[in-house]
């Protein structure tokens, strides 16, 4: 009965590892288009902006600012706050944030390794 349990525990964590890594590649992927980093930057002010602001930022129409910003609001980038007729969309920083610790531990593992490549190289 023991082993069952480890094994369950031992999946369950295996399951929020590989959905922990799904929702950085969903951030990964959305950042990677030229345009979405365009409009995350222009949102990192802090201030919410309408689909018409954007679209005029960027010089695209609002349908394709649209699906753009419908794909960052997926990856849970930014937030839409709809005031009567109009959507605003605002920048929600926590997930960057969360983005920028994951590449900072990233970083330190391969300090770390190349550090040991060293000592086991005698360069140090």
């Amino acid at each position: 009965m023991k082993a069952a349990g480890k094994n369950s525990c031992a999946i369950s964590r295996s399951l929020s590892v590989a959905s922990a890594a799904r929702d950085k590649a969903a951030i990964f992927a959305a950042l990677g288009d030229p345009t979405r980093l365009a409009l995350v930057e222009t949102l990192s002010d802090g201030h919410g902006r309408s689909i018409s602001e954007l679209a005029s930022g960027v010089g695209m129409s609002r349908q394709a600012v649209t699906k753009h910003l419908k794909v960052l609001e997926t990856a849970g980038l930014v937030a839409n706050d709809r005031i009567g007729r109009e959507s605003r969309f605002a920048l929600d920083p926590s997930k960057l944030n969360d983005l920028a610790d994951y590449l900072q531990s990233v970083s330190r593992h391969w300090d770390e390794a190349i550090s040991r490549l060293k000592t086991f190289l005698g360069e140090d």
